[in-house]
């Protein structure tokens, strides 16, 4: 029997690795952006139709996983959905038809439509009291994962090619029987004899206002970071940076992210989630605006600052939610966390169809503002323990 009072270590671990490993190879595909473009002569439309397609199938489909994690044993589920990443995403090194990438990029970012919200639902089962600590230490297995993957993935194609990338499955081989025997498995407990819209009512229908509102600011918060991972490696390979420093800006925002998912995490089981929120909405515009404005060496602090503020709410809006409707922690982790960055990833091609119209810098000048137009939404989130 699960102690429902002190955090799993070695359960968390084993999903934090999960996640970790998922994302690790996710995040070969912003990086290697400006490569693909060049190889096939695309626009910035088509830049964005690539990212467009990642992030639909890994996230926006989320919300039906997340009610089958929430209603059956996912352990296999789990682990294959992580691993067919690992084997599609490597494979564009090889292919030699645009169609081809989107297929496979397609093909390999379900696999993050699956792991996400499984995992996600499962850690307040091991977290105890923990939740917001737990959940962010998840959560930082995935920043950790787009944190590495940049730098591996734009090292090993500038030292070895494009067309060995696919030697790097390996590396999710040998993660897949490590976690094999680690990852504990769901108690799939929760909606055995509903459907999908029974159990989207009996785990959201009386909290569905607060679920929305939370929902809205975490899409917000996620076309932000969509547009920026998706035209900053373009702009900054158009302005001359080679490919591994394409990676290391990208990296560098996502370690921003996995310092304050840990900061932030840790704060909000002692002072709240509002406050929180403030903090990160107010600070990231102008950290975004100096973001994008900068040139040269500046270019890599502003990015850890950028990441470290606009990532400051991501997992604890997934931790929120679940607290807010805790009967069905993965469907409201996948609606939070999965649909919020499904429908961002919808808007990037028309994103990149006016960017090449108006050009990137003035688009994300644009967009860096809207962090702090959606402050005045986040007086009306609910703190945990309020009547909603």
């Amino acid at each position: 029997m699960t102690d429902t009072s002190q955090i799993n270590k070695k359960a968390i671990f084993a999903i934090f690795l999960i996640h970790f490993i998922g994302d690790f190879f996710q995040s070969f595909i912003r990086p290697l952006l400006p490569v693909m473009a060049d190889k096939f002569d695309l626009s910035l439309a088509q830049v964005g139709m690539i990212t467009g397609i990642a992030t639909f199938m890994a996230f926006l489909i989320q919300p039906i996983f997340g009610y089958l994690a929430d209603r059956y044993k996912t352990r296999v589920v789990l682990l294959v959905g992580s691993f067919a990443g690992a084997i599609c995403i490597p494979m564009v090194g090889v292919v030699p038809y645009f169609w081809m990438v989107l297929l496979l990029i397609g093909l390999g970012s379900v696999s993050s439509a699956i792991y996400h919200p499984t995992a996600a639902g499962m850690v307040s089962l091991y977290a105890g009291r923990r939740t917001g600590l737990a959940m962010s230490l998840f959560g930082l297995g995935g920043t950790l994962g787009f944190t590495l993957g940049p730098l591996v993935c734009t090292g090993y194609v500038t030292l070895m090619g494009m067309d060995r990338l696919p030697f790097l499955t390996l590396l999710g081989v040998l993660v897949f029987a490590v976690l094999f025997i680690m990852i504990p498995a769901s108690n799939g407990s929760g909606h055995a004899q509903k459907d999908f819209f029974g159990s989207l009512k009996e785990s959201i229908g009386k909290v569905w206002k607060p679920v929305v509102l939370i929902w809205s600011i975490a899409c917000s918060r996620a076309f932000v970071e969509q547009a920026l991972l998706t035209f900053i490696p373009v702009l900054t390979a158009a302005e001359g940076h080679s490919l591994v420093s394409v990676g290391s800006i990208l990296s560098l925002f996502t370690v921003g992210g996995s310092v304050s998912a840990l900061v932030c995490g840790h704060l909000v089981d002692r002072i709240g989630f509002k406050p929180i929120y403030f903090f990160s909405f107010a600070l990231s515009s102008p950290s975004l605006l100096l973001f994008i404005q900068a040139a040269g060496w500046q270019l890599y602090p502003l990015a850890f600052m950028s990441g470290f503020l606009l990532l400051a709410t991501l997992f604890p809006a997934v931790a929120l939610a679940q607290k807010v409707a805790p009967e069905g922690r993965s469907l409201v982790s996948s609606i939070v966390m999965g649909l919020a960055l499904g429908i961002s990833g919808l808007l990037m091609p028309l994103t990149g169809k006016v960017a090449d119209v108006f050009g990137i810098r003035t688009v994300l000048n644009l967009v860096a503002f809207i962090p702090l137009a959606v402050v005045l939404l986040i007086r009306y989130l609910p703190e945990p323990g309020d009547k909603v």
